[in-house]
């Protein structure tokens, strides 16, 4: 006790490693998250160590790092200019996170708990967020009220995930079916469809005033969808009553979506499919000891932001699948930047856009740690997986928004 409360005299930060010698990283994101809540300071090392943090210190932040078991040091003002020489003469860049984001969630009410990684994320590392929904967003208008929103695995086409083939007889599909429709006539919607296209012109709205959204499996892709196919039919009778547009494919409008185009759409209702943007085909037949994602490496001095997503202390992560898995990279836009592929195909895993004064990050897959995870099953124990570099990439998208000054240039 006397050696630790000596060295609190002399330090001034904590220092919290984020290589592969870190205890618990996803513990590590809710402690720097906090800390921004607080009013502190943080400074994140981009590409030192892993994109390691450093806080000022306080016994309250040591305290909690031991509780969590997260490994951290202390170091002096000293140390600290060390860290900025060496800094200064690599790819590397000190950035300064000044506010912790408004985080939302949208999340329909009848969630399961297999549904969503980035809820497990969160929850597990202990950052707050504000659960929302179709009326929460139309009706009361509090996107205006967060800085980061991420959608749930989410179907934005009116197809309710194009499960109907095998599960339209569940109890749970029936509950999703019902509260969606029952929502829609609510809110003045004459289908599930129409509804879910306000939901999406309003999420593209938030982006483009400056908002930062994250989306993972089916919701990067049937959020794009529904913009382009905003002024078609593409529901298939079995889901809205009435047939699709039969022409449909030559009237999409790709200048509407934020991140793909020249796709076609899977209009069958016993396929579980949406279009060909998805690679789920492909790396299923990879299988999983086949299927690797390298991450990509940037100018952390020039590419601040796509440096941010991708901190990690892992290059090559395990492959995952979800209902989209990822994009094949013909229909990929090509202002559109990759953060990570399937190397030895056209894999695209992992991509970041600008639209208007904000931007988005769009990562396929379902759950970063169940490379097949069905429905129904158990959620994910993270406890088991606290060091995993999958969830890393959804936790830097957390905290990136929290860099005000570097902010990059449209």
């Amino acid at each position: 006790m006397i050696l630790f409360l000596q060295g609190s005299l002399s330090a001034q930060y904590v220092f919290i490693n984020m290589d592969a010698e870190q205890t618990n990283h996803l513990k590590a994101y809710g402690i720097a998250y906090r800390a921004l809540q607080k009013g502190s300071k943080i400074h994140w090392l981009l590409n030192y160590k892993g994109g390691s943090f450093l806080i000022p210190a306080s016994d309250e932040i040591k305290k909690e790092a031991l509780l969590k078991g997260v490994s951290f040091e202390e170091l002096a003002e000293e140390d600290f200019k060390k860290i900025v020489e060496i800094i200064e003469k690599s790819n590397m860049e000190d950035m300064i996170l000044e506010k912790a984001p408004r985080i939302g969630i949208y999340t329909p009410p009848n969630k399961q708990p297999w549904d969503d990684a980035v809820t497990l994320a969160l929850t597990y590392a202990e950052i707050s967020y504000k659960a929302l929904y179709d009326v929460e967003i139309l009706k009361e208008g509090q996107l205006k009220d967060i800085d980061w929103l991420h959608l749930h695995h989410e179907d934005f086409t009116g197809q309710y995930g194009k499960f109907y083939s095998t599960y339209k007889d569940y109890e749970w599909y029936k509950q999703d079916q019902e509260i969606n429709e029952r929502t829609a006539k609510e809110l003045g919607f004459a289908k599930v469809s129409k509804l879910k296209l306000a939901i999406v012109l309003a999420i593209r709205e938030f982006v483009e005033k400056g908002g930062f959204l994250f989306a993972m499996c089916s919701a990067t892709e049937t959020l794009d969808i529904a913009l382009a196919a905003q002024r078609v039919d593409i529901v298939s009778e079995e889901f809205d009553g009435d047939g699709f547009d039969r022409e449909a494919d030559s009237k999409l409008a790709f200048n509407e979506c934020l991140a793909f185009e020249n796709f076609k759409l899977c209009y069958d209702p016993y396929i579980y499919r949406f279009s060909d943007i998805d690679v789920s085909e492909e790396a299923n037949r990879r299988s999983e000891n086949g299927e690797r994602i390298s991450l990509f490496s940037f100018s952390a001095k020039l590419d601040f932001v796509p440096t941010m997503l991708t901190q990690c202390h892992q290059k090559i992560l395990k492959g995952f699948l979800g209902q989209t898995t990822g994009f094949h990279k013909r229909v990929v836009k090509k202002r559109i930047i990759i953060l990570a592929d399937v190397p030895g195909s056209d894999e695209i895993k992992y991509i970041h856009g600008v639209w208007g004064k904000g931007m988005f990050a769009f990562l396929g897959g379902h759950d970063p740690e169940d490379f097949k995870h069905m429905v129904g099953e158990d959620a994910t124990n993270l406890d088991l997986h606290k060091n995993s570099p999958g969830y890393r990439l959804i936790l830097n998208n957390v905290l990136f928004p929290a860099a005000k000054k570097k902010r990059q240039k449209t």
